[in-house]
């Protein structure tokens, strides 16, 4: 069936003869996708691609409250006590352009199922480390499995969806849940703390993985046929550099302020310069060398992309920031037990699941740039609250802002990033385009943590406390930064019903006389 005929059954109105009007297109954007039989099977394929996102967040706050028991069980070294949390967002930065390559190769079935189950068994090796290293190392391992299935479970979503309200529902529930995610993380990490053992947190973890990657056997539809039609191959070149370049270049940022002597330590110079010339090296293979590159320049042709881009790599940046110091802030110097933790971040859950609802609604109503400058300010204001917070402060007076500001700031940004780069971009390079957005979040997130212990370790002749304060005005001047080129440099409309990119040039095709057919559209 053309695109036309497709349009036409929706609404018989059209304009002129050559485009649609918006009402047949409201009515696309809203229609169940044809993949499903009926709601059930939706919602069951929804909760197996939001499970990415609560796991992903599970694995990263968890672990930041689980910490000071880790240390003291597993006997820890002072200057390894970061790596039970930075290997595994380490190995997720460094690979998760791989792995949107090859979800782009063999379909986001495939990678995603992988990536479950890889979790689910990574997941129980951590739970029955015996030791400091081996518990780092299979940390790392359990990156592997999140890098996998996170590129494709946006890549997904996005071939799954057409532009329109019902895709920024979705999209809206899928971001609700990083802040749900990161409750989860909190709650189960506070109750094994005092209740039962750190190595259940992992193998609840565990179970959770397994429950996904059985739904996602049953549900998510299989698109290998269709996936290898597309021709992608992957960037040998690419996949050496990147790896090389980013686990160097984060790894000298986030260990110098634990090494020895800190810059002055030979490595962490030498590891730094070598992160940085291999991945300028990156940027000359995939630009200038290689036909198929792992980055493709054209995503970044689309208007508007490479200041969001930048933009999003300051705010995740300070979102990492927020929820590894909030957390530390409030145990040491607000008192707070794990179970009271919990209790003080359930704004943040709440509030992202109100958004998503919300997000559904208006993101196609509201222009996607007063929307960002929102989400920059809810930045801000989590970094603020913190850095003026005196000592004893009221947790409804400072805290409870924050976390609402926090949730008002990840929800925003992560849904309208998804929406707008999976719009722009072809089917067939949707898993570059999720693995993009996740890059982007972990990156930000590793590189500013690392500036934020460097910042922490610096300011220390201030006093414990007031070296905290310095790392929350920190994170305030990165969300500046982020509202700056924001405001300036990006412009993103409302997230209406459209045309896809295949849609549009199935049309022009169309009025060109050639005889184009749109399967499934």
């Amino acid at each position: 069936m053309t695109v036309r005929q497709k349009c036409e059954q929706s609404s018989p109105t059209r304009e002129n003869g050559g485009g649609f009007d918006e009402i047949s297109l409201e009515r696309l954007g809203r229609e169940r996708p044809p993949s499903f039989s009926g709601a059930w099977p939706e919602v069951a394929f929804c909760f197996s691609i939001i499970m990415s996102q609560i796991l992903a967040e599970y694995y990263i706050s968890g672990s930041n409250v689980l910490l000071p028991t880790l240390i003291e069980e597993l006997d820890f070294p002072a200057a390894s006590a970061i790596w039970p949390s930075t290997s595994l967002s380490l190995a997720v930065t460094s690979t998760l352009l791989i792995f949107g390559r090859l979800t782009d190769m063999f379909g986001g079935y495939a990678i995603y199922i992988a990536g479950a189950g890889w979790l689910t068994i990574s997941s129980i090796l951590c739970g029955v480390s015996q030791s400091w290293l081996m518990l780092v190392i299979f940390r790392a391992l359990q990156g592997l499995g999140l890098a996998a299935f996170l590129p494709s479970g946006v890549m997904i979503l996005g071939k799954t969806y057409r532009p329109g309200p019902r895709k920024n529902f979705v999209f809206s529930l899928y971001g609700a849940c990083a802040a749900l995610g990161f409750f989860i993380g909190i709650f189960f990490s506070g109750l094994c703390s005092q209740y039962l053992t750190w190595r259940w947190y992992f193998f609840i973890g565990a179970i959770l993985s397994a429950i996904t990657t059985l739904s996602s056997i049953l549900y998510i539809p299989r698109d290998l046929k269709e996936t290898r039609g597309n021709g992608a191959t992957m960037d040998w070149a690419g996949c050496a550099l990147s790896v090389a370049g980013s686990v160097l270049f984060v790894f000298a940022i986030a260990h110098s302020s634990y090494a020895p002597e800190q810059w002055r330590t030979p490595y962490i110079p030498v590891c730094f310069v070598l992160g940085v010339v291999f991945l300028g090296a990156f940027t000359y293979v995939e630009g200038w060398v290689v036909k198929n590159p792992l980055l493709p320049g054209d995503i970044f042709a689309v208007k508007y992309m490479k200041p969001l881009a930048i933009a999003l790599l300051f705010l995740y940046g300070s979102l990492g920031v927020f929820l590894l110091y909030a957390v530390l802030y409030m145990s040491e110097y607000m008192g707070a037990t794990p179970f009271q933790m919990v209790a003080w971040t359930v704004p943040m859950a709440v509030g992202g699941l109100i958004l998503s609802c919300i997000g559904g609604l208006i993101f196609h109503l509201i222009s996607g740039t007063i929307l960002l400058m929102i989400s920059c300010l809810g930045y801000l204001g989590s970094g603020l609250f913190f850095a003026v917070v005196p000592l004893g402060g009221n947790y409804w007076a400072f805290v409870f802002p924050a976390m609402i500001c926090g949730t008002i700031g990840i929800d925003i940004s992560f849904n309208l990033a998804n929406i707008f780069i999976t719009t722009n971009i072809a089917k067939a390079k949707q898993g570059i385009a999720g693995a993009l957005i996740n890059c982007t979040l972990h990156m930000g997130i590793a590189v500013m943590l690392g500036f934020a212990d460097i910042v922490h370790t610096e300011t220390g002749y201030l006093g414990a406390r007031d070296s905290y304060k310095a790392v929350f005005w920190f994170e305030v001047g990165l969300a500046a930064c982020g509202l700056v080129l924001v405001a300036l440099f990006v412009r993103i409309k409302e997230a209406k019903s459209e045309l896809t990119i295949e849609e549009r040039e199935a049309l022009a095709a169309e009025a060109r006389g050639e005889d184009t057919v749109q399967d499934g559209v």
